[in-house]
């Protein structure tokens, strides 16, 4: 019973001692993610702002800064949009949409995806465009990440509407 599990131990204690690579699969592996709220009174053609904390799974291993200095280039691979309330809202009611991340106090903002071309009918969940030219690595660093959605309305809604917004991340381990 033992030689059958050997080699799963085996590996098992190299990723977990290589812990810049499971710090790597860790950011990969659970996105950030966050609920926004756009109001009924949002009118049509304006641009509003909708704004919350992000959460991850792993916060706990950025937090403090000790393992976060053994991942690096940190980027945006994916980036969803999906109606939660109601769960049938047409996500074609929104013209446009950036997302934006920042730390907790609104500072050092950075545009990570969009969508400009949204179509009249595409559902209650879209695929954005992701910008993944600047590193995220200071960010993933904090102790909290706000998410900031800049939306136009193409149709306004009779209530509100939450929008659930994950974003995927890839990291890779740091050269130390």
């Amino acid at each position: 019973m033992i030689k059958r599990y050997f080699p799963l131990l085996v590996i098992l204690c190299a990723t977990i001692s290589g812990c810049a690579m499971f710090q790597s699969i860790i950011k990969s592996s659970f996105p950030y993610t966050t609920t926004l709220t756009i109001p009924a009174s949002s009118k049509v053609e304006i641009v509003y702002s909708a704004i919350s904390m992000a959460n991850s799974f792993d916060q706990n291993f950025s937090k403090t800064g000790d393992n976060g200095d053994r991942i690096s280039q940190v980027r945006v691979i994916s980036a969803r949009l999906r109606s939660v309330e109601p769960s049938d809202y047409n996500l074609g009611d929104l013209a446009s949409v950036k997302i934006y991340l920042s730390k907790a106090d609104g500072q050092d903002e950075i545009l990570v995806a969009s969508r400009s071309d949204i179509g009249a009918n595409p559902g209650n969940d879209i695929v954005l465009d992701i910008d993944n030219t600047q590193l995220l690595d200071n960010l993933v660093r904090e102790p909290g990440i706000k998410v900031r959605m800049a939306y136009k309305l193409r149709h306004s809604s009779a209530t509100d509407v939450s929008l659930h917004v994950i974003l995927g991340l890839a990291a890779y381990p740091a050269d130390k």
